[in-house]
């Protein structure tokens, strides 16, 4: 009878830390090569990470940290959480997490769950303005702070969902920049995890116990839209290559085969020999 020999517990152990490193060790490259790309961190920067309490914001501040051990630059970093007083936060969770890690950083409060609250009906959806607030709030305390650059945590596939919620919903085609100077150009924010897969951020942020906090305030509005794109994509997926080639797509642009007449000059193509062109004959 033919035995049947099971791995020794130590052995998938041994494999399954060494299929970890090999994640942590892609997630450093993909963050390091998305700053080296897009310029992101120059030497006496000082990098406001904000932290939102999710996998991806936990997941940057540990890759960053360890990013800076090893950079060619020097640059420090300032964890900046906003707690927006949402009913049952635990406010006690990041500041004992920061303590531990060691990282300077600062707790910003604002009451801006009653205000989106207050504002939006019930049943509506509430991330726009919630993200204002929020983006106003932390701009303003960059600048009263001496940031040069604010961190976020987005991954390639918001980037990926942005993209198709504006041409779903906005018809215009554009996604969420690596790096972004803000309209009244005193912050630059950059987004360091442009290249790293969503699943890649979750298995590791598993495998590091990072004290996760729910989002409540739109967590429970299971009909916004950015949730039907991800489910999209989530089928899109079981394509080999679909997903990547679309977030390859944002960086791939030919101007002169799309439409944009600002961006790519067709009046080039007006026959000489119909002035004013072809309004002019139209009647």
């Amino acid at each position: 009878m033919h035995q049947i020999h099971f791995p020794e517990p130590h052995t998938l152990q041994f494999k399954s830390s060494v299929t970890l490193k090999k994640l942590q060790k892609r997630l450093r490259r993909n963050v390091g090569r998305a700053i080296e790309d897009y310029h992101m961190i120059h030497h006496g920067d000082r990098v406001m990470v904000c932290l939102s309490g999710g996998k991806d914001s936990f997941t940057m501040l540990d890759i960053l940290m360890q990013l800076q051990a090893k950079a060619p630059v020097h640059y420090d970093l300032v964890a900046v959480n906003l707690d927006q007083k949402q009913p049952g936060f635990p406010a006690h969770t990041l500041p004992e997490y920061l303590e531990n890690l060691g990282v300077e950083y600062d707790i910003i409060e604002r009451d801006t769950y009653s205000v989106v609250k207050r504002l939006i009906p019930q049943g509506k959806t509430m991330c726009s303005l919630c993200s204002r607030l929020r983006r106003g709030t932390l701009y303003g305390y960059a600048q009263e702070h001496g940031i040069t650059k604010i961190a976020l945590g987005h991954h390639r596939e918001d980037i990926i969902e942005t993209l198709f919620l504006n041409m779903f919903n906005q018809g215009s085609l554009k996604a969420m920049p690596p790096i972004l100077r803000s309209d009244d150009g005193k912050n630059t924010v950059i987004r360091p995890m442009a290249y790293c897969a969503e699943s890649d951020i979750a298995r590791y942020a598993g495998w590091r116990k990072f004290p996760i906090i729910p989002c409540n305030l739109c967590g429970s509005q299971e009909h916004l839209q950015r949730r039907k794109i991800k489910r999209m994509l989530t089928e899109w997926g079981k394509h080999p290559g679909r997903i990547e080639n679309i977030f390859r797509s944002i960086s791939h642009v030919s101007p002169s085969q799309l439409g944009d007449k600002e961006l790519f000059d067709f009046d080039q193509f007006r026959p000489e020999n119909l002035p004013g062109g072809w309004a002019h004959y139209r009647d």
